[in-house]
């Protein structure tokens, strides 16, 4: 990586800021000295004397400086010590005022954001680890960051907000985040965040404006090709677009969660498992959710209100729109103007018919107050419920809904599984197209093996790198199965807590391949299942003792002698 210069500020303002102190006290001092070597002095004996440059500096240096005070080589006269009066209030008060500017200047917020802005620059251009450039700690970044920290990621984050980027920095990662302020969709403050470092590992743009999250993702792409994009987008325009540059993944929580909700009509089992995939590790499972066919509301046509609505005129389901401004927001022409907060409008709506109702606006006080109106209304209805703002869990929560649709929690979901759990997404892909007996049957299993908590989702690479035990034994001959490696190291007639999701070979993704599938060299395995079966599993795949174990039922002998002896070398 070429070193970006750094930004200019920095110098600019010390430069601007002190350049009048510095020609008044560099002017002073030169007058101060040209007066002491001009101006002749008296020895004892009444000889004339004239001090040299280098004892008119000595003096001048001390004397302005009130360090202390001494007449050199000899004793002054009259002439001399007027001019040392003139000399020492015009040093000291161009040291007054020089010292003033400074001090007005270290305590100037720009200069001190600068000085800020240019030591963690220069801190990243010194990283010598992989690294991940998010743009904007939103409530979506604050998650996306926090993981990638707790996993040992280093992350460089750029955000426009001061008060932000303070929360950050002092916040208890448990590996530092180095936080940059600024525009992210400045190429110039990107390049100088680490776009162009050779440790970059990718750009995950997470900034609530689509536009800003495209130019990002376009920047990323042609100054550095190689770098894996993640951009959020809630327009689906902007979705093409963006991947029409090249984005690798193009994250719309509004359109997923649109979809997932309108699996639950057609496959409760697959929204269940697209739930459950989605996610994070040690969070409570959700109960599978049925919702009714009929007569549904929903308050609020914006960009989740239009999807939803779509999606359920698809299922057969009969829709009424409550918009504030049905003009502006493009809603049909029989939606009821209103918030949805007041009972008239949704007697109006027809709720007293209703199934279901949608609280969709941006408002989280909104949303919580249409939910509560409407439940007095109709105690029974089906509630779902538009999440804004991650601090305000508790209530959605109290509220008792059947589905909240956390927008940011979904992106950050989202996004952690690109990161870690790439094959995910393509499990997704392919799990959407089969049957519901076949989701039921996959929920059922992974519901069995991590009981009340999310599965964790993770990669087995079957190479040298990722599970050396494995390759050994193939090399010796052997012929492992994937059931082998589902065992637990202590004792191999006992499962481990984990369901076999996918299988990827070359380009071939076999679905829940089964325990008698033989696995081969290069081989892709997706699993998900409990932490410690994970751990247990790498601990397999590295030791060749456990693996010999369990492909035989045989302890390996350690001793080479014994194992010379018996016959038994493998």
């Amino acid at each position: 990586m070429s070193p970006s210069p750094a930004l200019p500020g920095v110098y600019v303002v010390v430069l601007r800021r002190l350049r009048v102190p510095l020609i008044l006290l560099i002017g002073a001092y030169a007058v101060s000295i040209t007066g002491f070597v001009l101006i002749p002095g008296t020895r004892d004996d009444g000889t004339t004397w004239h001090m040299g440059f280098f004892h008119a500096f000595y003096f001048v240096s001390y004397m302005g400086s009130t360090i202390g005070f001494g007449e050199l080589p000899h004793p002054f006269n009259g002439p001399q010590r007027l001019w040392t009066l003139f000399s020492i209030y015009a040093t000291v008060i161009s040291w007054l005022y020089a010292i003033g500017t400074m001090i007005s200047l270290v305590q100037d917020r720009g200069f001190a954001l600068a000085i800020a802005r240019n030591r963690v620059i220069a801190r990243i251009r010194r990283l010598r680890e992989p690294f991940y450039l998010v743009c904007g700690y939103g409530e979506a970044g604050k998650v996306v960051t926090r993981f990638l920290s707790e996993i040992s990621e280093r992350v460089v984050v750029v955000e426009r907000d001061a008060g932000t980027v303070n929360e950050l920095i002092l916040g208890d990662l448990p590996i530092e985040a180095l936080a940059l302020q600024g525009d992210a969709a400045d190429p110039t403050l990107l390049q100088h965040a680490g776009l162009t470092h050779p440790m970059c590992t990718g750009v995950i743009a997470v900034i609530g404006d689509d536009q800003e999250n495209l130019k990002i993702a376009i920047t990323s792409k042609l100054l550095n090709p190689r770098l894996k994009v993640i951009g959020r987008v809630n327009e689906r325009d902007t979705a093409d677009n963006m991947r029409s540059f090249g984005t690798d993944h193009v994250v719309n929580p509004f359109y997923t969660f649109a979809w997932h909700f309108s699996l639950a009509f057609s496959s409760p089992g697959l929204h269940l498992l697209n739930d459950w995939l989605s996610q994070t590790d040690y969070q409570a499972l959700n109960d599978p959710v049925f919702p009714p066919r009929g007569a549904w509301i929903i308050c609020g046509y914006g960009r989740l209100g239009k999807m939803l609505h779509k999606r359920l005129l698809e299922q057969d389901n009969d829709v009424v729109i409550i918009e504030l401004n049905p003009k502006q927001t493009g809603a049909p022409a029989d939606a009821i103007s209103g918030r949805g907060t007041e009972a008239g409008t949704l007697r109006e709506a027809g709720i007293a018919d209703a199934v279901g109702i949608i609280a969709a606006t941006d408002h989280d006080a909104n949303n919580l107050s249409i939910i509560m109106t409407a439940k007095q209304l109709r105690a029974d209805l089906f509630t779902v419920a538009r999440q804004n703002q991650n601090r305000n869990a508790a209530l959605f929560k109290a509220a008792h809904l059947n589905i909240v649709f956390n927008q940011n929690r979904l992106i950050a979901s989202q996004i952690i599984n690109l990161l870690t759990t790439p094959l995910t997404n393509e499990f997704l892909r392919r799990a959407n197209k089969q049957e519901p007996q076949w989701a039921n049957e996959m929920v059922s299993r992974i519901g069995a093996s991590v009981e009340n908590y999310a599965p964790l989702s993770w990669v087995l690479d079957l190479d040298v790198r990722s599970a050396p035990a494995f390759v050994q034994a193939i090399r010796r001959g052997h012929e492992v199965r994937l059931g082998q490696l589902c065992r637990r190291p202590t004792n191999r007639k006992a499962k481990l807590a984990c369901v076999p999701l996918m299988l990827a070979r070359g380009d071939e993704f076999t679905l829940a391949p089964d325990d008698s599938t033989v696995l081969k060299l290069g081989d892709r395995l997706l699993f998900c299942g409990r932490r410690s079966a994970r751990n247990r599993m790498m601990s397999a795949v590295y030791s060749n003792d456990i693996m010999i174990y369990l492909i035989t039922g045989r302890h390996r002998i350690v001793s080479p002698v014994w194992r010379r002896l018996t016959g038994t070398e493998h």
